[in-house]
């Protein structure tokens, strides 16, 4: 292995012909190593707060413990500190106690479940739902159930790792990114050729955060015979006039056919559902095996998701807030030349293009007090290597000023790149 560490990524360490798995261990050892010198590990921090603007993390350049200001979080409506949320959850934890005991299938389904799945499935206009304990077993859960040999997924190649997961027993083929030529091509290839054919993009994509083009993909999958499957885990709460997603964004409350999502970001706990005919959730409560051979969620989640859900349909000032955030800091990176892509929602790349530069800007803006996550190849090529960027309901005009300043000075100290000159 090359010792020259800027120059490689966690690609390289994915495997090694001639060692075994803790050979390759003891070598990405190294490779930690040596990014802990020179402070540019920004992963795996912790933190000793949680979700807000103003979190306390132990700054891995000291040991010690310091106030920042936060722009990784997804808590979207900054949720996960509403004392009604809050409240909620202690309550069900009174009630029930810390766990489920078991899985949904086995005597672990509480009331509070099933009053969970009927309520999420109201929420998005759907017939039913089925809930998991994660996001990521939502979609590869249910996606290994349903598509099987003789099945094929067509999906955009910029979907979540979760959905690429569920996807091993199947047959798939791929379309340019948001590209419905692309689309339609795969869809022409593939017709009369399979038995299930199923797109499946995302709603808002975690990466590029832009939106995929729904009612285009609706009309292709109703002119080719196909399904459509979206993730709306980065949607929900944040787009629509009550905060139920792309697909009131698009006005297609009901016509998508699988709708997934996650309870970790807008709903303020963790988990994750998918919303379909009561067909297709009752054949999934049998088969797929990250539900029914996963303990059910935790009652004091349960009871605060619900909750989240209802203040998510009632307090619209919370989401006005959010997109008062997301007009102002998007025009000032545009102003001030920053390539933040097509970015449409409250996350934000700043692309940099080079992995030892994004490595340092993120350190550099550390050492400020401004937390952002650098986005390295392979999670994105090399060429759009970038700072990721989220903002959430609760952050003031003061935070995002002090993210602008900061990056002013990073781009100055690194020469990043700008589309045009500062003005």
């Amino acid at each position: 292995m090359n010792k020259n560490y800027d120059t490689v990524s966690l690609k390289d360490f994915a495997d090694f012909e001639e060692h075994d798995i803790m050979g390759r261990a003891d070598i990405f050892q190294q490779y930690l190593a040596f990014l802990r010198k020179k402070n540019q590990l920004n992963y795996r921090i912790r933190s000793t707060s949680g979700a807000e603007p103003v979190t306390r993390i132990i700054d891995p350049a000291t040991g010690k413990e310091k106030e920042a200001v936060s722009f990784i979080s997804n808590d979207y409506l900054n949720l996960t500190k509403d004392p009604e949320v809050i409240e909620a959850g202690k309550e069900a934890l009174l009630k029930y106690g810390s766990g489920a005991g078991a899985s949904q299938l086995i005597g672990g389904n509480l009331d509070i479940h099933v009053e969970l799945e009927q309520r999420i499935a109201r929420f998005n206009q759907m017939e039913d739902s089925i809930i998991y304990t994660s996001g990521f077993g939502a979609n590869s859960g249910s996606i290994l159930a349903m598509m099987q040999k003789k099945d094929l997924v067509i999906m955009d190649i910029f979907v979540h790792a979760s959905v690429i997961d569920g996807t091993f027993n199947t047959n798939v083929k791929w379309f340019l990114h948001n590209d419905m030529r692309s689309l339609e091509k795969a869809l022409k290839d593939a017709r009369g050729n399979y038995r299930t054919i199923m797109i499946i993009v995302d709603g808002v994509y975690s990466q590029e955060a832009d939106l995929a083009p729904l009612p285009d993909i609706v009309a292709l999958a109703r002119q080719y015979g196909a399904y459509v499957m979206v993730d709306d885990a980065h949607g929900m709460g944040v787009f629509g006039r009550n905060g139920k997603g792309t697909p009131e964004h698009f006005d297609l409350m009901g016509e998508i056919d699988v709708l997934t999502g996650t309870f970790s970001k807008s709903f303020a706990g963790v988990g994750g559902f998918l919303c379909a005919k009561k067909e297709l959730t009752d054949l999934l409560k049998y088969y797929a095996r990250m539900n029914i051979f996963s303990a059910a969620p935790t009652p004091q989640v349960t009871a605060s998701v619900l909750k989240a859900i209802d203040i998510v349909e009632t307090r619209h000032e919370l989401r006005e807030s959010l997109w008062r955030n997301i007009n102002y800091l998007k025009k000032n990176l545009q102003s001030m030349g920053f390539d933040i892509g097509n970015t449409q929602s409250p996350i934000f790349p700043v692309i940099i293009g080079d992995d030892v530069k994004v490595r340092e800007a993120a350190r550099l803006l550390l050492e400020q007090g401004i937390y952002v996550n650098p986005i390295l190849y392979p999670a994105v090529p090399r060429r759009v290597t970038r700072l990721r960027i989220s903002l959430i309901a609760t952050h003031t005009r003061e935070h995002l000023d002090l993210l602008l300043n900061g990056l002013e000075d990073v781009s100055k100290k690194l020469d990043l790149p700008r589309k045009k000159a500062y003005v």
